[in-house]
């Protein structure tokens, strides 16, 4: 069966060349030369993608996105941007685009895209039906295949989603955008008890007032127009694994409310019933803002906060992890040669000095990104040249000073200065590297669990008496 693209753009000749170039290259096309007239055009049961502008005459690609998700969450859409700006890309990454694209186009970029997203569309929907067959709800391909990082703060998170991992703690994940909070999650999920059951994850940042109740908790036929029929919650398809909230801050508050009960309860009611489920789900979830500051502004319910909050992580950005950007690129060129079937030899020395100056402002999403391109543009079996990258990074400006994140700028004052070694006035003290690795760990963890010690204790399988005296030591020699 053909697959079946909408293009929304009001440049009738670009509109034209991608309708020639996908229907030599298996697609269906409609075409829509403003934005209301393409979200008017698209229905789910006709398309399995949108390819839309950034920039058209009548809305922004914001507004387009947002009405093309208030018909379908799930709808796929891939943004065309005249405009090589990261902070667009990822502004519209972040609304629930599955890629964006810049101009001038590349049409075997596109088609490279496209069918991306089409290859991990059929693998879900073969993971759905065999689940289905064995009487379980569809399971979420869980993303095992990452690079793990060498560098002091990759090394550092893989051991915080290790102690983490043998718990049934909800996880609040701290982190900016493309940081790869799913891949953490999902990595979780996979060393705990758990990962015989689903892991599903849910993006609430891209789900309308109306329709978040019902992907959380499903609905009734009839509760609302549009319900023609029962469906399942994201509680129900993840029921006995894990269930992972991305952008959590940005539930309603009346859907936070709904949260909270099912937690405290542990059961919930589909929109519009009234038969209670047990449930029996653990919660992890993510925000690129700090959920700390929001609830004591009264942006976020601060009971579901404390909730949400048993354990918390913070994920590095990667202009934090500089001894990782040369093995990542290794790592994303070998996804992208099996991609596109080729077989790039790797990066000229020039283009590798330009990775490690830029400051990657998008993180792993935007290195991936230029890696695949740059993929795109060079030949087999030569090496990845300056020529191939994207102007914005070739002539960035270095910046050799990056404010903290929201995370590192609200450590807790009563332990400031216990969290960082280089405080105390003697290192010696420490007895070496081991102690101070120690110290890392301990207070680390005190952090996460926002400063309880009785949890502190029981992640780090001690008890609460040597937790104690470890504290004291540390504040002793820090006052010496």
């Amino acid at each position: 069966m053909a697959k079946r693209a909408l293009i929304i753009d009001d440049d009738i000749d670009l509109c034209l060349l991608l309708t020639r170039f996908l229907n030599k290259n298996g697609f269906e096309t409609s075409s829509a030369h403003s934005g209301a007239k393409g979200i008017a055009l698209y229905d789910p049961a006709n398309f399995d993608v949108v390819i839309c502008d950034y920039r058209l005459d009548d809305m922004d690609g914001i507004k387009l996105i947002k009405g093309l998700k208030a018909k379908d969450p799930h709808v796929r859409i891939l943004v065309i941007t005249g405009y090589s700006d990261i902070k667009t890309a990822v502004e519209v990454i972040k609304l629930g685009a599955f890629d964006y694209i810049t101009k001038p186009l590349i049409p075997d970029e596109v088609l490279s895209i496209l069918n991306n997203l089409s290859n991990k569309s059929e693998d879900k929907a073969v993971a759905a039906s065999q689940l289905a067959e064995q009487g379980t709800n569809a399971k979420r391909k869980s993303n095992v295949d990452f690079y793990k990082g060498k560098s002091p703060a990759s090394v550092f998170l893989h051991e915080q989603a290790n102690i983490v991992a043998g718990t049934n703690y909800s996880v609040l994940l701290y982190g900016e955008s493309g940081t790869g909070k799913e891949v953490i999650a999902s990595l979780i999920h996979n060393l705990s008890e758990r990962s015989h059951k689903p892991f599903v994850a849910l993006d609430c940042g891209t789900l309308s007032r109306e329709l978040a109740g019902s992907e959380l908790f499903g609905h009734v036929k009839g509760s609302f127009t549009g319900a023609i029929q029962d469906k399942e919650g994201h509680f129900e398809l993840a029921e006995g694994g894990t269930l992972f909230l991305d952008e959590v801050g940005n539930l309603s508050a009346g859907v936070q409310a709904a949260l909270l009960r099912v937690i405290q309860e542990r059961k919930f009611k589909r929109v519009g019933g009234n038969k209670e489920t047990p449930t029996d789900v653990r919660i992890i979830v993510a925000s690129n803002e700090n959920l700390n500051e929001a609830y004591r502004k009264g942006k976020f319910r601060e009971d579901l906060y404390h909730r949400l909050n048993e354990f918390s992580i913070h994920l590095p950005p990667l202009r934090e992890r500089r001894e990782d950007i040369i093995p990542l690129s290794e790592f994303f060129l070998d996804k992208s040669n099996e991609e596109t079937r080729k077989n790039i030899s790797g990066f000229n020395e020039d283009v590798l000095n330009i990775f490690l100056e830029y400051s990657w402002p998008g993180n792993l999403r935007e290195f991936r990104n230029v890696v695949r391109r740059a993929v795109l543009l060079t030949s087999s079996d030569a090496k990845i040249a300056v020529s191939s990258l994207p102007q914005e990074i070739v002539h960035h400006v270095p910046h050799h000073h990056v404010p903290a994140s929201p995370f590192e700028q609200s450590m807790h004052p009563q332990f400031d200065g216990l969290t960082h070694p280089e405080n105390f006035p003697n290192k010696d003290l420490l007895k070496g590297a081991a102690s101070r690795a120690e110290f890392y760990t301990i207070m680390s963890v005190m952090q996460q669990v926002n400063f309880n010690k009785k949890k502190a204790a029981e992640l780090l399988k001690i008890d609460r008496k040597t937790l104690y005296n470890k504290l004291k030591s540390f504040q002793t020699t820090q006052q010496q």
